[in-house]
């Protein structure tokens, strides 16, 4: 009996050998495909202007992937919208009205410190969930030295990071953020300028063309019917071009607060 039993092991171990997974070539093989997708190019894609229409909020939610939500305050559908996005595990952004925009939430140079603090505080509770920052217009107040001082001083209170949407090419704001070493970074293509169907396609393939160029891409658009349909037809393609489609806050992480070539030199910001 003995004899039967060790000659039936004897068949089965080589079969069992044989269908064992192979665990080291698993993790060689997972370890290969992370090490790839580090090297890839990558995209940050951030929606501004949100909280005005709930069925344009509703399909930038559902885009398939990392995309950064970025709030105006004095909008209807604000807090519920940080709400769903927080929930549906999407990166909050306060979109700061900023000169020459008004209304009660916006930054103005004339005002003092103690008004703008409370301004911004407003802000943050209209938009509750949010990680960090951007301006909403603002190209009467980015190039203010002491307002954007003190304004990356009040984020660095927060925890929040900083985006500069670069509406004026004198914008001193990522600068301030960096002499600071807040978590900042600065927008590179604007999608929708012009927000015909062929003037947004002709700037995502810039970006993807930038982001293989200098290693990463930060892209800002709004929630025009053009750039919609074109984000959901080509965001899913971004893979099998090579682009590695990234969260706002790995971003930050990628560039280390560094400057790009367009906005400064040696990666300190002008």
């Amino acid at each position: 009996m003995a004899r039967v039993v060790l000659s039936l092991l004897g068949m089965l171990l080589p079969l069992l050998a044989i269908g064992a997974p192979d665990l080291d070539a698993d993790a060689t093989d997972g370890a290969e495909r992370l090490a790839a997708i580090s090297r890839m190019p990558k995209l940050t894609l951030v929606i501004d202007d949100l909280g005005q229409n709930a069925a344009q909020d509703a399909r930038v939610l559902a885009l398939p992937g990392p995309v950064t939500l970025s709030i105006l305050p004095d909008t209807r559908h604000a807090t519920k919208l940080a709400e769903r996005a927080r929930a549906a595990g999407k990166t909050v952004m306060l979109h700061l009205p900023m000169a020459p925009a008004g209304g009660p939430y916006a930054w103005h140079p004339q005002l003092a410190q103690a008004e703008l603090t409370r301004r911004l505080d407003r802000a943050l509770t209209k938009v509750p969930h949010a990680s960090g920052v951007n301006n909403h217009m603002g190209s009467k107040m980015t190039d203010q030295q002491q307002p954007m001082a003190s304004l990356m001083n009040e984020l660095q209170q927060r925890h929040l990071f900083f985006l500069d949407s670069r509406t004026n090419a004198a914008t001193v704001a990522a600068a301030a953020a960096q002499r600071i070493g807040l978590a900042s970074l600065s927008r590179d293509i604007f999608l929708d300028d012009d927000p015909s169907p062929d003037a947004v396609a002709a700037q995502f393939r810039a970006a993807v063309r930038l982001a293989r160029t200098q290693g990463s891409v930060v892209i800002i658009g709004h929630p025009h019917r053009s750039t919609l349909a074109l984000l959901e037809r080509e965001l899913p393609r971004l893979p099998a071009q090579g682009i590695d489609w990234v969260d706002i806050g790995q971003m930050i992480a990628t560039r280390s607060n560094r400057a790009m070539a367009a906005h400064g030199l040696h990666g300190i910001y002008r």
